[in-house]
Order: C-alpha cells, then sequence, then structure tokens
C-alpha cells in the first residue's frame, strides 16, 4: 500500500455473483453466499486500512425483477448476515447504515436490520452503509420533492434561488457524509447502474474484471493504490 492518503469514502458495486455461480457450476444462491463471505472481509480490510465510510450496493430497487426464488434468498442471507457478524461489527466499532427503504422486506429482514442499526448506534469508527432497496434516481427525485415542498411551505429557510448544491445534499440519503472518493465496480461492467449518481460526481473510478465472490482484501488494495496514483483536480489545473 501506497504512502498516499487513503480514501475516506469507497463505494463498491459488487458486482458477479450469478456468474461466479455459474462458473463453479452452482445456484445463484451460492453465489449470493460467496459474495456476503466476501463483503465481510472487505468491511474488515476497510476498517484496518483507515477507510472512514463503506457503501455497498446490495440490493437496487430494479433487483425486485429477479426471480422471487433469488430475491427471497438475498434476503435470507441478510438475515443470516447480521445474525452470524453484527456482534463482531459492533466489537470492531463499525456503525451499520441503511440506504433505501428497507422497510418493504419481508419482516425477518427487516427486524435483523433493525437490531443491526441499533446496536451499533452508539459506536464511533467506520461507516458501513448498505445500499438496500436503492435508486439513486429515486432518491434525487424524492429530495427534490423535499425541496419544492419546503419552498411552497414557506419553511425553506432562504429564497429558493440561493439553494446551493450541499443544500440538496443535505436532503439525500447521504446527508452528513463526504462524497465517495472511490468507486469500484467488480466483474468487469463498466457503468454505475442507478448508483450514488449525485454523490459520485467527482468520484474515481476502478473497474476490475475480477467476479465480487473473489473480489479479496489484496485486490482491494490494489484498486486503491491505483486511486493513489491519480491526480484529483475536481475541474481545476
Amino acid at each position: 500500500m501506497q504512502s498516499a492518503p487513503i480514501p475516506v469514502h469507497v463505494a463498491i458495486v459488487m458486482d458477479g455473483n450469478g456468474r461466479w455461480a455459474t462458473q463453479h457450476g452452482k445456484g445463484r444462491l451460492a453465489g449470493h453466499d460467496a459474495g456476503m463471505k466476501a463483503m465481510k472481509e472487505i468491511v474488515k480490510r476497510s476498517d484496518q486500512l483507515g477507510v472512514k465510510y463503506l457503501t455497498v450496493y446490495a440490493f437496487s430497487t430494479e433487483n425486485w425483477k429477479r426471480s422471487a426464488e433469488e430475491v427471497s434468498g438475498i434476503f435470507n442471507l441478510v438475515v443470516k448476515y447480521v445474525n452470524s457478524e453484527l456482534e463482531e461489527i459492533y466489537q470492531n466499532n463499525v456503525i451499520v447504515n441503511v440506504l433505501g427503504d428497507y422497510t418493504a422486506l419481508p419482516a425477518r429482514s427487516v427486524k435483523a436490520l433493525d437490531k443491526a442499526l441499533a446496536r451499533t448506534q452508539t459506536n464511533t469508527g467506520m461507516h458501513f452503509n448498505i445500499a438496500l432497496n436503492y435508486g439513486s434516481r429515486a432518491e434525487i427525485l424524492t429530495a427534490a420533492k423535499k425541496l419544492a415542498a419546503a419552498a411552497a411551505e414557506g419553511t425553506l429557510g432562504k429564497p429558493l434561488e440561493e439553494v446551493t448544491t450541499e443544500d440538496f445534499s443535505g436532503l439525500l440519503l447521504t446527508a452528513g457524509m463526504p462524497d465517495p472518493d472511490l468507486v469500484i465496480r467488480t466483474s468487469g461492467e463498466k457503468r454505475l447502474s442507478n448508483y450514488l449518481l449525485w454523490q459520485s460526481a467527482y468520484s474515481e473510478f476502478v473497474f476490475t474484471d475480477v467476479l465480487w465472490p473473489d473480489f479479496s482484501p489484496e485486490e482491494y488494495e490494489r484498486c486503491i493504490e491505483e486511486y493513489q496514483a491519480r491526480s484529483r483536480r475536481f475541474g481545476g489545473r
């Protein structure tokens, strides 16, 4: 690992579970299970490296289009992961947060996530954000509606023309968090897939062909090193 600064906020599109399962002659749920194990290791390594915010794309609003069996299996894995890892996450001082309307999930999954949020809310370490039933366009639209409603009700606190990008950011699900410095997508795909569209305006992107279940802490560090080798100018010279 280089001596250059570690990214404060890393966001990951965890892609390739299904292809991994196919390559290994297994069902898709086996791929998601292997992906959960990979996620556990990346959470650990992020904390060790000093990443302050780690955001992972676990389930998008579009993923409901998948088979009922696969969707149900993914939500069962959420319960399994919380039950097996929550105490270690708590002991490591990690704060769990959910981006998205997770109340639309099955009751067992909602209960598990509520437990994780309550258990870790007083921690002071790394923020682990799980984007679950999340879609960035819906997030931006909801924020715009909140802004319009405040303007109409006269509760905005300033003239509409004086509203800043920072004001708008404060209406998003990531309010109070820094924007991602680095966005990683696995499996060779090169798109955002409706993920953190507003927040990633000046993020650095690293794409790797490695399928998510095979995304090791070592490959993670390689991606961070690629980020560290870049010069971030934010539109300047």
